[in-house]
């Protein structure tokens, strides 16, 4: 069982999911199960894909992608969700493309200790979005100050943002619903070498 809800297969799909599951595919043809698991609700699968496109593969986005992931896996981490954790920093790890630096930062991820791999403006957008998961409540004015501060300017303080809204929101669908990577293509990026 790959959720703890029914999902809707594409060959008892209709047409109103068949073309929202068309939106979901993945490069590979198929479709993950943190999109299937809306298959009830096309509408909201819709939504998902939407967001998750613009939060995290917007071309005009300009924190590099390997950041992305890693700040991705950082959150997924925090919230302790295996299925975006598996996924994300897969594509982290291939993108950094250094296996020992790979290790040395998901060792300070897991130990919430970004500063033993990171500085400057990288470890200030960690630090941000730890803040923002973990105690989202008592964010201020100085949170995003600290940012300019460390050279980040408005656009990426944004994309940041908008990532660790995004995977906040995705972790809690995806651990409240049970849903895991069975039968899932993992890690995007790695397959893709394999092609």
């Amino acid at each position: 069982m790959a959720a703890w809800i029914d999902m809707i297969a594409d060959e008892d799909a209709s047409e109103e999911l068949l073309d929202v599951l068309k939106l979901a595919r993945t490069p590979h043809g198929t479709v993950d199960n943190v999109m299937r698991v809306h298959s009830l609700r096309p509408s909201t699968m819709r939504g998902h894909v939407v967001l998750y496109r613009a939060a995290l593969h917007d071309e005009t986005n300009t924190i590099p992608m390997w950041f992305q992931e890693t700040i991705s896996s950082y959150v997924s981490m925090l919230n302790d969700c295996p299925y975006s954790l598996a996924n994300h920093w897969a594509n982290a790890r291939h993108l950094i493309g250094d296996d020992k630096r790979a290790d040395r930062i998901e060792v300070a991820l897991r130990e919430r200790k970004p500063g033993d791999a990171f500085d400057g403006a990288e470890l200030a957008l960690l630090n941000y979005a730890e803040k923002l998961t973990c105690n989202p409540g008592e964010m201020v004015q100085a949170d995003v100050q600290q940012l300019k501060d460390a050279g980040v300017p408005d656009g990426e303080i944004l994309e940041a943002n908008q990532i660790v809204g995004y995977f906040n929101y995705v972790n809690r669908c995806l651990n409240g619903l049970g849903v895991t990577t069975d039968g899932d293509i993992v890690g995007y990026y790695a397959k893709e070498d394999d092609d």
